[in-house]
């Protein structure tokens, strides 16, 4: 069975989401990635066929609808990001996956991509049972879904340079020098900053994401 991992920040006003700001403030952007991590959390848990795990960087309690976003997790296997830097801690999250659970595929996400459904990832986690790798590219350049037939691989990530217009490139790269072959995963939106907020929420609008964003969405003809 395949491990479907959230890699997440808690949201935390001033830690998350700061790119929102303006039209947001650090307190209504850390609502807008609260909600963007609860649908996510809703999509992993109705996608059949697969074991989830949250990979996390700080405490949920400590961030906004911590209550309601720990409630949404209880009887998920939760592990603590280490490392300096994001390529190092997705490394990482991939090791202790592989220690946790041996031999299991996994495919990772992250929590700005809240329009993905189950019939999207549960098509992934198919398709990495005859795959030794998927990506996901992002309309950035990045890449918002990485799945690994052998989750060490994913040490690759840690000489990659991550959050540029290259990362997708460079990644696909460093997975080949490892033997990989890797197979594309449909390319979606990730949400960085507002005009990302705008666009994802249009895609998905009956989330709790778009819901969060209607809130502070500014005037027509004005997307910061």
């Amino acid at each position: 069975m395949t491990v479907l991992l959230v890699v997440a920040k808690s949201p935390i006003p001033g830690a998350v989401k700061t790119r929102l700001c303006p039209p947001a403030t650090p307190a209504q952007a850390a609502r807008v990635a609260a909600a963007s991590l609860r649908d996510t959390i809703d999509v992993v848990a109705a996608t059949p066929g697969v074991t989830p795990v949250l990979a996390l960087h700080g405490q949920l309690a400590d961030g906004v609808d911590g209550a309601a976003l720990s409630a949404a997790v209880a009887g998920w296997t939760i592990l603590w990001q280490r490392g300096a830097g994001l390529g190092a801690r997705l490394a990482a999250a991939h090791e202790d996956v592989a220690a946790a659970y041996p031999g299991r595929p996994v495919l990772q996400i992250g929590m700005d991509t809240p329009q993905v459904t189950p019939a999207l990832l549960g098509a992934a986690a198919r398709r990495l049972a005859a795959a030794t790798a998927l990506l996901g590219p992002a309309v950035d350049g990045g890449w918002w879904a990485l799945g690994l037939a052998d989750p060490r691989h994913a040490a690759a990530l840690r000489d990659v340079p991550m959050s540029t217009a290259e990362t997708g490139r460079h990644t696909v790269a460093a997975l080949a020098g490892r033997g990989l072959r890797v197979a594309p995963l449909p390319m979606l939106r990730d949400v960085d900053g507002w005009a990302d907020a705008l666009a994802v929420a249009d895609a998905a609008p009956a989330g709790r994401f778009a819901a969060r964003v209607a809130v502070v969405r500014p005037p027509a003809g004005n997307l910061w």
